[in-house]
């Protein structure tokens, strides 16, 4: 798919769906992998007359399964969140809906809550290597110096190879020191910690208890400012442009 960013104009915008459009199509003809599920790609920024468009003419194809793309690009949560509830009523409910690079605990929630079935997202191992755990309480960034003296795991209930030998005092000195096994033993937590948030959450979906959990999740986890969000995700993006091939 052509996945252009969020403050891209209408016109190229509308470009972005043809060519994306055209290559599901092509996409749907070359395949002959019978192992594989090849899902469609929506796009259409936060125009919703462009996320409809683009949602009628992928599903028309008929697919397998079908992806949201082209959100969690720098725009406010509100906005892609307005998004996923408005192009979502368009896609079939018996086939799975994928929303693309989205991954946080609360958006994993947030996302379920509207009907998502599916996520990806490299920010669990993205935010470990900069030292940031996850836990039921929110992110603790163990560089800061009151994890130095703290002998207890990061998360005393955690059942992570990193919880039950280390402390976080000791993966504090590791990041202090910049040696490699930090980076691992981080990622290690926040993969575990993923894996058993999503267990919880298909447990409470069988058991009819799902927004009992996420009530629950969501008043003790303490998200990420998001002011700061936008700005980090500004400067991903700057960085990324000045690399980048020119847009179409």
């Amino acid at each position: 798919d052509v996945c252009p960013e969020s403050t891209t104009r209408k016109e190229h915008l509308e470009k972005a769906i043809s060519i994306t459009t055209q290559w599901a199509e092509r996409c749907q003809r070359s395949h002959n992998d019978t192992g594989q599920h090849l899902f469609g790609i929506i796009q259409g920024g936060v125009y919703p007359e462009l996320r409809k468009l683009s949602a009628q003419q992928i599903t028309d194809i008929d697919f397998p399964g079908y992806a949201i793309g082209g959100l969690s690009l720098g725009e406010a949560k509100p906005v892609m969140w307005n998004m996923v509830e408005h192009t979502i009523q368009f896609l079939p409910v018996n086939k799975p809906r994928y929303l693309m690079g989205v991954g946080s605990p609360e958006d994993i929630f947030e996302g379920i809550a509207r009907g998502i079935d599916i996520f990806d997202c490299a920010l669990p191992t993205r935010v470990a290597r900069n030292g940031a755990l996850f836990t039921y309480g929110g992110r603790k960034n163990i560089k800061r110096a009151t994890y130095k003296d703290v002998m207890e795991p990061v998360e005393v209930t955690c059942g992570c190879y990193t919880c039950r030998n280390f402390s976080a005092a000791y993966l504090h000195h590791l990041f202090k020191c910049e040696e490699l096994l930090a980076y691992r033993l981080a990622t290690v937590h926040n993969l575990f910690f993923m894996n058993n948030l999503l267990d919880e959450i298909r447990a409470s979906l069988r058991e009819n208890r799902f927004l009992e959990l996420k009530n629950n999740f969501i008043n003790k986890y303490q998200t990420t400012d998001e002011d700061k969000r936008l700005e980090q995700k500004l400067r991903s993006k700057q960085g990324k442009r000045e690399t980048a091939s020119p847009d179409f």
